[in-house]
């Protein structure tokens, strides 16, 4: 195996455990964000796009020319009547098998890059909305505190106006009475308020748990087509090598 075609299979076999690496279900998408947000990854994030386009591009020219070489060596026809042409033909067929080999590495590789590229994008997609999610997690709770502590003071509220009412009601000033029912409207309308926000917050927090649950299948799926590719692999290796 030649130079180039022994860094393009080093670079499969990175792909493959990257790839492993990723699918480790222990391994929760928060804490891929955080690996990613290392200071090392933030610089060289600036160079990642035209990286991924260069590998693309080498990718695609050594898959082609693996694709001639293919083409090449199953055009070629031999007469095996004399022990010449038989090694000539065994030479075709080793450089027939060394091509199509090739045209795997290339082509898994190829598929694989992108499949990463993919994978990455949407564990850092699922991470943002899992901590976009604990977020209102925390705001609705906040809401609920609040919304509570109201509901409270209202009651007391209530209490004491019913207690108030009971005694003597011509011992009540007219300002009095004015201020309290002031106070009333005042913490009817927070509490309104409250409730409101309570509401659109858990409205927001289903929208993003689907959002969650969809990224999630997604990712399965990938997953699913990563191992079934990779076994297909496995098994045209198998067989070019009886």
């Amino acid at each position: 195996m030649t130079f180039q075609w022994t860094a393009v299979a080093a670079f499969l076999y990175a792909e493959i455990a990257i790839l492993l690496l990723l699918c480790i279900p222990i391994i929760s998408p928060l804490r891929w964000q955080k690996i990613f947000m290392v200071s090392v990854w933030n610089k060289i994030t600036n160079y990642w796009n035209k990286a991924f386009l260069a590998i693309i591009i080498l990718l695609i020219v050594l898959f082609l020319d693996a694709v001639r070489e293919v083409r090449k060596y199953s055009n070629v026809r031999l007469d095996k009547t004399t022990h010449t042409s038989t090694s000539a033909f065994d030479h075709i067929q080793m450089k027939l098998f060394r091509s199509q080999r090739n045209l795997y590495i290339s082509g898994f590789s190829l598929f694989l890059w992108l499949v990463l590229r993919r994978t990455i994008s949407l564990i850092t997609s699922l991470a943002k909305e899992m901590g976009a999610q604990a977020a209102l997690g925390m705001q609705v709770e906040n809401t609920n505190e609040v919304a509570k502590k109201y509901l409270e003071e209202n009651e007391q509220l209530q209490q004491s106006l019913k207690g108030k009412t009971n005694c003597d009601t011509e011992e009540l000033s007219d300002e009095t009475n004015e201020k309290l029912k002031q106070e009333v409207e005042k913490l009817k309308a927070e509490l309104k308020k409250t409730s409101h926000a309570l509401i659109k917050a858990t409205y927001e927090t289903t929208a993003v748990k689907k959002q969650c649950e969809c990224l999630k299948k997604e990712y399965d799926h990938l997953t699913k087509e990563y191992e079934k590719l990779l076994c297909c692999a496995d098994e045209k290796c198998d067989k070019k090598a009886k």
